[in-house]
């Protein structure tokens, strides 16, 4: 790491992608005077343009970028300064062909977009490492600079190079040893698939067992993992000390582990893209527009935790929406007040800074229809004035929020290996066909329940949580949630079991249990050491096309009967007790949740993916004391709440109105507007205009502990 991580103190940095070089004419100035008019104070820039800082193979231009850099540091405006490795210059696939990406065996992925390479041929890092260092040695020293991105959004492709199919056969040589071993813990004698060297080991274009995809997996995160590292530590070789390293991830990216790439970084650095409109009205339910957006006011929540959880600490948030974001016919830009209320729901769960992607909409290319803060036009219009607004808000909360951490009133396990194996064996169908999103539904489900009760939630890796151990686990997270953990280690397990022994109440969901580490089917009843605990068992399982009712979960939730979708686990009780049934003829025989005292805790069984009501009376159930019940304890959707502790001890409240209509929040306490100083004393009814949020502080540490 760098002498000098990411500072937790100051201002929320806010801020746009800047690519001075897009533009048809010059107007550096006239940009970074409406950028300083906005409240910006970082822009990042240089990351996408190879062939502008070396035209031809070893000629550089190295010089253009000043003129951004001293108008930026006039101004007050610092600077992240990208690497440019994600997308590589005409002449490097003319003259080494050879070092393109390979989709399949054998077959290049053709030139034309980006990240085409194989980041790992050697004849790329010269050159990549080449450029690194020209550029990071040409600017380290300008005073505009404070950071750096290496690469962008890594993690895009599964590489099928030859080279990388060696890297992988060597890596089973280091963690099985022989081909005996390998052939007994991935059960190759099925179908006839035992190896007798490991040159019989077959390339993955035909692959057909879920233990060679995990592990084919798990590998390619890896070397994504070693590239970030390399070029962090190439960065860091001429970077000042009082700068970081960072890169920007795409959490939905097939080769990345986040938890493995964030070690390597000074601070976490991700882009949330939401779906808007009526997408975030919390009263209703719509599909995402496109694959990497989130649809909802919980979709939104997940990704900030989701960021916070790669190193449980503030990060940074390097793109998301300014208008409309996707194709050229997904345009749904942001209703007026949305993208305010998103700037704040990513700062409420630990954002430290909020930059757009990006400053001006480009007339050309490929993201043609990627709204920017500015339009085609180039004139300042509604979308710029509301991003000024939020940030002359942040200016107004100054260093409120220094070492702002999340609240969080259960916690939740993710687990990318399982995420992994589900795209493989996805259990849930989807339009008649397996649907690789199989873990993110089970996931959000039981996540979304939890935030539209009115609790929050903290994300950890399921690593993160066995380094604290079951009884820390308990005193901090008094709620734990494991939905979906399908491939899970003996010692993942035995940490659930005895959490809810120390005092901690565990809710089980579907599929957790089932698979060992190597996504194998365990040979145990299910779910496997943690039936006896649970009091409950279950010997089969089935898919449901259509939602099935669930009696026992008391009032329906707007309107809705709380069902059970997609999955139902024919539960046995054995010593529990049935909190919920299923109002079906044969499904009827199965309850569809159970509950049982474990030790000092308690284990609670939830046998299918539960709808939208049924999921927050299951958190309405589980979670009996929300931190924001100190403050506004009779609050309904669409009116959220979020908070945080900061460094000095005092609490930042948060307050959403997810709707197109004023609402209220009624005090419990006395507040302070962190951005007006208005006070509110008790019992006082704050005024929510639609779509608005708000901030507000207690300078006390004695509420919701």
């Amino acid at each position: 790491m760098s002498e000098a991580p990411f500072r937790e103190s100051g201002p929320i940095l806010f801020g746009a992608a800047y690519y001075a070089e897009y533009h048809v004419t010059d107007r550096t100035e006239a940009d970074l005077d409406l950028m300083q008019q906005a409240g910006f104070s970082i822009i990042r820039v240089g990351e996408s343009v190879w062939s502008t800082w070396e035209p031809r193979e070893g000629v550089f231009d190295l010089d253009w970028l000043h003129p951004v850099l001293d108008g930026a540091h006039r101004r007050g405006i610092a600077v992240i300064l990208g690497t440019p490795t994600y997308a590589v210059p005409p002449w490097m696939q003319r003259s080494y062909p050879e070092v393109a990406a390979e989709a399949a065996t054998g077959r290049p992925v053709p030139w034309g977009s980006r990240q085409e390479v194989y980041f790992g041929h050697p004849t790329f890092r010269f050159f990549a490492e080449r450029i690194i260092r020209e550029i990071v040695e040409q600017y380290a020293d300008h005073p505009a600079i404070i950071g750096y991105q290496v690469d962008n959004e890594p993690g895009l492709r599964l590489f099928h190079n030859r080279s990388a199919f060696i890297g992988f056969v060597d890596r089973l040589k280091e963690r099985y040893g022989d081909v005996d071993t390998l052939n007994r813990e991935w059960g190759l004698t099925y179908w006839s698939h035992r190896i007798a060297d490991w040159s019989e080991l077959w390339l993955p274009d035909g692959n057909s067992l879920p233990q060679y995809d995990l592990e084919w997996r798990r590998y390619q995160a890896e070397l994504t993992e070693d590239f970030i590292r390399w070029q962090a530590a190439i960065v860091r070789e001429s970077a000042r000390p009082d700068q970081f390293v960072t890169t920007c991830m795409a959490y939905p990216r097939p080769a990345i582990d986040d938890r493995a790439v964030a070690k390597h970084l000074d601070v976490t650095a991700g882009n949330p893209y939401y779906s808007m409109q009526d997408h975030l009205d919390a009263t209703k339910r719509l599909s995402p527009e496109t694959a990497w957006t989130t649809s909802g006011v919980a979709g939104l929540f997940r990704q900030a935790d989701r960021l916070f959880s790669s190193r449980q600490s503030r990060f940074l948030v390097t793109e998301t929406d300014a208008q409309s974001i996707g194709f050229s016919y997904t345009n749904s830009p942001p209703w007026p007040g949305q993208l305010k209320m998103a700037a704040f729901s990513l700062i409420s769960r630990g954002a430290a800074m909020i930059e757009y992607w990006h400053w001006h909409t480009i007339p050309y290319g490929a993201e043609t229809y990627w709204g920017g803060v500015l339009p085609h036009s180039l004139e300042p219009g509604r979308v710029y004035r509301e991003i000024a607004d939020i940030g002359r808000d942040l200016a107004a909360l100054g260093t409120a929020l220094d070492g702002f951490e999340p609240d969080a009133d259960v916690a939740m396990l993710w687990s990318n290996d399982s995420r992994w194996a589900f795209e493989f064996f996805p259990p849930l169908a989807r339009g008649g066909e397996g649907d690789p999103a199989s873990y993110e539904r089970i996931f959000d489900s039981f996540y979304a329940g939890v935030i539209e009760s009115g609790a929050q939630a903290r994300i950890l890796h399921v690593a993160q949580a066995l380094a604290q151990g079951p009884a820390e686990l308990a005193r901090r997270y008094p709620v734990l949630i494991a939905a979906g953990l399908y491939a899970a280690s003996d010692d993942a397990l035995d940490l659930l079991r005895e959490y809810a022994a120390a005092g901690g109440h565990l809710i089980l969901g579907p599929r957790t249990a089932y698979a060992d580490e190597l996504a194998r089917a365990r040979v145990a009843v299910a779910p496997d050491r943690l039936h006896d605990a649970a009091g409950v068992r279950y010997e089969e399982y089935s898919n449901v096309a259509t939602p099935v009712v669930v009696d026992g979960l008391g009032e329906s939730n707007e309107g809705q009967e709380p069902s059970g979708t997609g999955w139902i686990d024919g539960l046995i009780i054995d010593g529990a007790q049935a909190l919920a049934t299923y109002r079906h003829p044969e499904f009827g025989r199965f309850p569809a949740m159970t509950t049982s005292e474990h030790g000092a805790g308690r284990i609670t069984v939830v046998g299918t993916v539960p709808s939208p009501s049924m999921a927050s009376a299951l958190a309405a159930w589980a979670i009996r004391d929300r931190v924001a019940d100190a403050l506004v304890p009779d609050r309904e959707l669409p009116v959220v709440v979020a908070s945080g502790r900061t460094s000095n001890g005092s609490r930042a409240w948060f307050l959403f109105n997810w709707s197109g209509e004023d609402r209220v929040a009624s005090l419990h306490d006395r507040a302070m507007d962190a951005t007006t100083g208005a006070v509110f004393d008790p019992d006082t009814e704050v005024r929510l205009r639609a779509w608005s949020a708000r901030i507000l502080v207690q300078a006390t540490a004695d509420h919701g502990s």
